[in-house]
């Protein structure tokens, strides 16, 4: 999935292994959307080595799949889809979609829409029925991408994280994959 737009070319890919910068790109967009407050779980960035090898493992994770979006071949944001483990048969049927975050140079071209897109094709083409997800209060940007691409939210924890010393409200989001068709 691909997309010329006059701030550049971005386009969508399932990584499942690292090839030139890809790795030192995902890390750098990371370091730039958690310091812009951008989610992730991380309120401030970590050392590098601690993210190199976060990637690396998320990559090894047969029940994970990532989702890279790239402004210029640049990897500019993620997202990723998490199965449950194969001995949880019951909820075999469900994914959650995680960690996503597009770094703030990268914003308002359509690319976090297109990860989550991807996500939502690929949850399907592994049989999904479901995706799961939640984040903060404080992410408006992504609760209304969320809730514009038909996600519902079914819960609020009033305190999900702390942040910046105070408490966080937090919201639980699905979307039945069926209520909508795949995009052909």
């Amino acid at each position: 999935m691909s997309d010329t737009q006059i701030a550049g070319t971005k386009s969508v890919d399932r990584l499942t292994k690292f090839s030139g910068t890809d790795l030192d790109d995902l890390c750098e967009a990371t370091e730039s959307a958690i310091t812009e407050g951008g989610g992730f779980g991380w309120l401030k960035p970590p050392p590098r080595q601690v993210l190199e090898n976060y990637w690396k493992g998320v990559l090894l994770v047969p029940e994970r799949r990532l989702v890279v979006g790239r402004l210029d071949g640049i990897i500019a944001g993620s997202a990723q889809l998490s199965r449950a483990p194969r001995n949880n048969e019951a909820q075999a049927f469900a994914g959650s979609l995680t960690s996503a975050f597009v770094a703030p140079w990268a914003r308002g071209r359509g690319l976090g829409r297109g990860i989550v897109r991807e996500i939502e094709c690929l949850a399907r083409e592994l049989g999904l029925a479901v995706l799961n997800l939640d984040l903060r209060d404080t992410q408006r940007a992504a609760i209304n991408l969320y809730e514009n691409l038909g996600y519902r939210r079914w819960g609020t924890h009033p305190a999900y994280a702390q942040v910046d010393g105070g408490v966080v409200p937090g919201h639980y989001y699905f979307k039945l994959l069926e209520d909508e068709p795949a995009p052909s």
